[in-house]
Formats: structure tokens, sequence, C-alpha cells
């Protein structure tokens, strides 16, 4: 019921084009998956993601077990239902949040005890009670629980979370044998640190479990950006080739043509749509700044190359007099550009495979970005 194939692979590089097909529906590789945390893609309404080609969303079990919880989401029908989502929805099990996001949390053998940052509620996330979330949630993909390991972190520490997460998947696994849920997919998750030798043992021992597909986790948590690839180069290297590949987290247009050249198949990152409200673009001419003074009296539209709804009906001027006044109305149509643009770019990206150009597209994108970054940057802001 959950199947993947590679439809076509650059000879030149690891990257290669796939298909991951499922009861709900059908996923084109490379796929970026924007992310609803909470059960939305924040200030979009579901059919506006939808129309930007998106078939895959990202949620979150840490964030709907505080609220309004799983029950209440299972009486619906499932989260697809609650949140008038048609298209397939994969869940994280919780662990990275309970490590950011928890104001107290202590890892035990069996499970993570936390309490809540909203409320201060204590919870106990176990690897079966995490798959048990997220089968009330009803997504079509499903994570196991894991241990997320900060940059940087003692090598002692490292080999301990990383047994952890091991030992978490076996359960993972055994837990999943006996519900025998079809229809849906169960990833495992690498960790192993920043360390060459424990990153490689990982990744060879989850990737030798019968998962449906393979993340790469502990990534973009600090590390410098050479090893960050670096670690992904290790992980890969280990992972079955016929099975997706998801690097979690990450990250910028840049570094989607980095993962996918070393063969990543799936990516989520809060980027396009945080940015989005922080008033932080992305366009075919690089990235701006919305509340850059230079566009008070800029009458055309955020990228000259887009067709997105934003800019084929607004100004720069407009849409910085929006967010210096902070009109709700400014998120929606900031977000809905962003995510327009990540849309095209995986778009690219497959072109660029399919014509082994993507190292054109990488070595464009680096130099577009911080060609811009430096122009935009020496700008003068106003206060808001």
């Amino acid at each position: 019921m959950f199947q993947f194939e590679i439809l076509f692979s650059d000879p030149k590089t690891g990257a290669r084009i796939g298909r991951i097909i499922t009861p709900r529906g059908v996923i084109e590789t490379p796929v970026f998956m924007p992310v609803g945390t909470a059960g939305s893609i924040k200030a979009l309404i579901p059919e506006w993601v939808a129309s930007l080609g998106y078939p895959l969303i990202l949620a979150n079990t840490y964030h709907l077990l505080l609220r309004p919880g799983p029950d209440v989401i299972e009486k619906t029908g499932g989260l697809h239902k609650f949140m008038n989502w048609k298209g397939l929805i994969l869940t994280d099990s919780g662990g990275f949040q309970v490590y950011s996001l928890s104001s107290f949390r202590k890892i035990k053998p069996e499970g993570i005890l936390f309490k809540s940052h909203i409320d201060g509620t204590e919870y106990f996330l176990t690897p079966e009670s995490s798959l048990e979330i997220q089968l009330k949630l009803n997504s079509d993909i499903l994570m196991v629980l894991d241990t997320c390991i900060p940059y940087p972190s003692e090598r002692t520490e490292t080999e301990k979370l990383t047994q952890l997460t091991h030992e978490w998947a076996l359960k993972s696994l055994e837990f999943w044998e006996k519900i025998k849920k079809v229809g849906k997919a169960l990833f495992g998750i690498v960790q192993g640190g920043m360390y060459d030798d424990i990153r490689r043992q990982s990744a060879k021992f989850i990737g030798e479990l019968p998962f449906n597909g393979y993340a790469i986790g502990g990534l973009s948590v600090g590390e410098p950006f050479e090893l960050r690839n670096k670690m992904l180069e290790i992980a890969l290297s280990e992972l079955p080739e016929k099975a997706p590949r998801y690097l979690m987290g990450v990250g910028t247009p840049l570094d989607l043509v980095e993962a996918v050249i070393r063969g990543v198949d799936m990516f989520d990152c809060v980027l396009p749509t945080r940015n989005a409200r922080r008033g932080t673009l992305f366009t075919s001419q690089g990235i701006i700044s919305i509340k850059n003074s230079k566009y008070k009296e800029d009458f055309t539209p955020l990228d000259p190359e887009c067709n997105c709804y934003t800019c084929r009906n607004y100004t720069k001027a407009y849409l910085r007099h929006l967010f210096l006044t902070k009109e709700l109305l400014i998120y929606s149509l900031l977000t809905l550009h962003n995510l327009s643009y990540y849309a095209k770019i995986v778009k690219q990206i497959k072109e660029a495979i399919k014509g082994s150009t993507i190292e054109k597209l990488r070595e464009n994108l680096s130099l577009l970005y911080q060609k811009s970054q430096k122009e935009d940057t020496d700008g003068s802001f106003d206060d808001f």
C-alpha cells in the first residue's frame, strides 16, 4: 500500500526523481513539506496551499497533544477532516519540540517526561504512545520517537542519546508489527550528532531496519554548513537507495539543492512561512526585507518573475505599508508568496535533475543569495 520508486537519476550526482505511492495519493519527489505545526499552515487556508501544488504537509505530535488533544481530533475523523486538508500529512513524533520548547524534560529508557510549555502540565511520551497519538491524528506518514542531540555535545552524551534512539526505533517497530496498520508508513530517524563514526553507525543501524522510509535528524541545530553536509553524506552512504530519504528541518532553497545533489528526497522547514511573517521574502532577484525604507515608493511587485496572487496584485510599497502597520492581511500575502517561491524552486530542481544541470543551479542560487543579502541589509529600515 506504500511504495517508492525511482523514476530518474542524474548520472553526474546523487540527485534523483522518485514517486511515493500511498492510498491517499501519489507524491513526486523531491518534495518540500510546508509546516502546519498545530494543524494549519499559518495565515493560509488549506485550499491556497494545495493550489500551489503541495501534496504533503507536516503537522506535529507535541503541539497537537497539548492542544486540542488527539482524542478531540480522532472524534472528528482525523486531522485531515479537522483542518480540511485533502492531501497527505506527515506527523513528526514530538521529540524535537520536547527538546526545544519544554521548560522541563527528563529522558528515561522508556521515554521522555516533560512539562508543557503552555501550562506546565506533565506528560510522558514513549515510542509507543507517540505512534498511538499519530494514529489518532490519522496521519499518512508517521515518525518514530527519537532523541534530539544539541550542538555541540560531548561524545559520551552523543553515544548515549543515539543508542536510546536506536532502542526506541526497535520498540516502535515492535509496536507497529502488532497493530499492522495497512496503508500507513513508518519512518526511522538517524541521529549520531556531529561525530563521523557515531553518525555512520546510526545510519547503518536504522538503515537495516524495515522502515518504509528513512529520515536524517539532528542537523540544522547550529552546526556549520560544511559540517552539516559532511554528516548528511555519511548518513546517506549507509541508507537504502530504494527508499525515500527525508532531511528533517532543513532549510533554505540552497540547502534543498545541496541535499538533493547528495540524494535526499523529502524536506520540511518553517523557514518560508516564518520568514514571511518577519518580512523576509525569497525572490528571483534574491532575498529582500520588505521593511527596508527603499521600498516606500516602490510600486513594482515583489518579484517580476512570480505569478503568485501577491505579485500579480500588490506592490512592494503597499506590502511594506501593511507590514509596518501590522495589518493582518500582510501575513497571508507574504506567506503565500514565499510558499509559491519554494514550489517554483522544487520545480526548478526537478528540471535541473533531468537536464543534469543541478550543480549549475546550486552555483546560481549561491551567488544570488550572497549578492542580495549584502545589498538589502546595507539599506536603512524603519522601526516598527
